[in-house]
């Protein structure tokens, strides 16, 4: 990285490797060496970020309100899937095994579907960082979201960050015990709001709220929601940066994925350099960069780093600095973009002396794309998935103890199970049919008499149901068969069907 205390206006060089890694060593304006690292073991001393507008803040403001918003109101949106099945339009139904999303109902045998999502979740991370870095921990991921919900909860009660700091510095007065404890409470709230939404997934949420309330919810309502309140209280209240820097492995691999072409937030050293108070510059101009030295960067943001002192874990690329950086560069009557969305390479071309590209160039290059279209081809597939799957689906198993029935006509017998599942949120009439028996093959169920056996038999299906059918196949004496099919047909106007192929099983050769 630049030594900051070098008055040599060339452009210094930089140490990628190290600044796509962990943070340097920082090197203040002004001295003639790093300065000393801090202690291991050295006591946390609070994040108190200070208000900010641009940009970026707003951003933030847009994508927390949309996050927020999802999260608390899905449970209680209603979705009309008929008499038969729940009309909530997301729900998790452990009890019966079923996945809704408006319109998509999920099995436990389609369970590819999610497998699906989550893959392209993880792709679409992969995406994200090495396109824009951690832009996903600065604004969508839920520990960002709910601290910076907290945060807004501190400026409203104790002010911005001045007052902020000023109140943890004062002693225990009446005052600032009632504003603890309204905070606090504010906290409170929140989090219990949170672990409350999160249940209303997995059950019919107008119904599990009132029981929840009235003492007649499961024991696993209570424990879940006790445990999400704890653990918003605490992480988003009080460990908030920690979790990012310390606990979070996200920030250990997201170094591995990206490269010299990955839009990071840069500080510019070689043209903020060396840094001076704005009383300085005018005296003499030439000896100082555009950095005044204000601190507006470290002000603003949310885990309290530096970013003058390169690229560091606590960076969670939510752009403050930026929104901060530009006004301070505004008011000074200097061009904006000290501290910037860039890459190392186009870094390492400004410092050279290029003009600066567009930091939108950097979005379209091969390892982009590659994850972009592995993305949209899962997405496509899974959509084509969905769109051509049935709603009706049928299993056999073979009986294999005995295997076979010789009757006393010389007929042979063989009896299976039959699931005939119905994944539509209505009844069905469906048949099922031989198909591949010899000439006088027939069947019949355990539902059905003996004198009533043909080649095809109904049986009524419940909806959202799997209905398990005892089935008995007869073949005339002296036939023989190997395999066949049997074949499920919905009687209703889709006239859906599936096939599945067994076994018939005859005595052997004398």
């Amino acid at each position: 990285m630049a030594d900051s205390g070098n008055p040599d206006p060339a452009p210094p060089q930089r140490d990628w490797a190290s600044a796509l890694g962990s943070s340097p060593v920082p090197q203040p304006a002004g001295t003639g060496g790093p300065a000393p690292r801090p202690q291991l073991y050295e006591a946390r001393k609070a994040v108190h970020n200070k208000r900010i507008d641009g940009p970026f803040r707003r951003f933030k403001w847009l994508v927390m309100i949309v996050t927020l918003a999802i999260y608390y109101i899905t449970p209680w949106l209603r979705w009309d899937r008929g008499p038969y099945a729940p009309d909530q339009a997301v729900l998790i139904d452990i009890e019966h095994r079923r996945f809704y999303m408006f319109d998509i109902e999920i099995w436990p045998h389609e369970f590819y579907f999610v497998a699906g999502l989550l893959i392209m979740a993880g792709i679409g991370l992969f995406l994200v960082t090495s396109a824009v870095g951690r832009a996903w921990c600065g604004y969508a991921c839920p520990q960002t979201v709910w601290t910076d919900l907290f945060q807004h909860v501190d400026r409203f009660i104790d002010g911005d960050r001045n007052a902020r700091m000023r109140l943890d510095k004062a002693p225990w007065t009446a005052s600032k015990i009632a504003r603890r404890s309204v905070k606090w409470t504010i906290y409170l709230a929140i989090s219990m709001a949170t672990g409350g939404a999160w249940i209303l997934y997995f059950a019919d949420a107008p119904t599990l709220f009132r029981e929840f309330f009235t003492g007649e919810a499961a024991f696993v309502a209570y424990a879940t929601v006790g445990v999400l309140t704890f653990t918003t209280f605490w992480l988003g209240g009080f460990m908030r940066e920690q979790v990012c820097i310390y606990m979070c492995p996200w920030p250990r691999i997201q170094a591995a994925m990206l490269d010299e072409k990955s839009l990071i937030v840069t500080y510019k050293d070689w043209r903020g350099e060396p840094r001076g108070s704005l009383k300085k510059a005018e005296k003499a101009p030439e000896k100082f960069g555009d950095c005044v030295d204000c601190n507006m960067c470290v002000a603003v943001c949310p885990t309290g780093i530096d970013i003058r002192e390169g690229q560091q874990i606590g960076c969670i690329t939510c752009g403050l600095c930026i929104d901060a950086c530009d006004r301070v560069m505004k008011e000074v009557g200097r061009p904006r973009g000290l501290i910037d969305y860039a890459t190392l390479e186009q870094c390492e071309a400004e410092a050279a002396g290029a003009a600066p590209t567009p930091a939108w160039k950097a979005l379209l290059r091969f390892r982009t794309l590659l994850y972009l279209g592995v993305w949209s081809a899962i997405g496509a597939g899974l959509l084509f998935a969905l769109g051509t799957r049935t709603r009706t689906e049928l299993t056999v198993s073979p009986d294999r103890n005995p295997p076979f029935m010789l009757m006393k006509d010389g007929a042979v017998r063989n009896a299976y199970t039959l699931r005939l599942r119905n994944m539509q949120a209505r009844p069905r009439d469906m048949e099922v049919a031989l198909v591949g028996l010899p000439q006088g093959a027939v069947m019949w169920t355990e539902n059905v008499n003996m004198d009533a056996a043909a080649p095809a038999q109904v049986v009524a299906v419940p909806a959202n149901e799997t209905r398990i059918v005892r089935a008995y196949v007869t073949i005339p004496a002296g036939t023989r068969a190997d395999s066949f099919s049997f074949r499920l047909t919905s009687l209703a106007e889709d006239r859906e069907t599936d096939l599945a192929a067994t076994t018939f099983t005859t005595p052997g050769e004398p």
